[in-house]
């Protein structure tokens, strides 16, 4: 198990589900010790509903988060090689990730992470399946850095 490093950019899809998810869960983990970011391969979604509701359900709110993409977050002046890790939670985003910081010394790691997005016919089991990706999410946190 390493260490916290100084500072993580979570990625996947759009910035709407699982890497603001990461980004809040981390942040209640671990604190403010390590600066911490997400964004999307595109951002053409706001933040979903359901990733909100089950965040909530463990203290993490989301509420203000605004979706983000990758040019996005260089045009407000975060440049990726200021980030100690980027984890990649989905092939698309790791793709990007990838070819985004090609020319930098960056450590890019592939978590695959369910996508809830689509599953489920009723709102509980639609609820069940962002829990399991918000508990996913959590557990590979804990693996990852410890639990607090």
């Amino acid at each position: 198990m390493a260490g916290l490093p100084q500072s993580v950019l979570f990625c996947c899809d759009h910035n709407a589900v699982r890497s603001p998810m990461a980004e809040g869960i981390m942040k209640k983990l671990y604190g403010f010790d390590t600066y911490v970011q997400s964004v999307g391969v595109v951002n053409d979604l706001d933040i979903d509903g359901f990733a909100i509701a089950v965040c909530r359900e463990i203290g993490v709110e989301l509420d203000k988060h605004r979706s983000r993409s990758f040019e996005e977050l260089e045009e407000m002046g975060e440049a990726l090689s200021g980030f100690d890790l980027i984890v990649a939670m989905s092939p698309a985003s790791q793709r990007a990730a990838l070819d985004l910081t090609r020319y930098y010394h960056l450590t890019v790691e592939y978590w695959p992470v369910m996508d809830p997005t689509g599953l489920g016919e009723t709102r509980e089991m639609k609820l069940n399946a962002y829990r399991q990706t918000r508990d996913q999410i959590t557990d590979k946190l804990k693996s990852r850095w410890g639990a607090t």
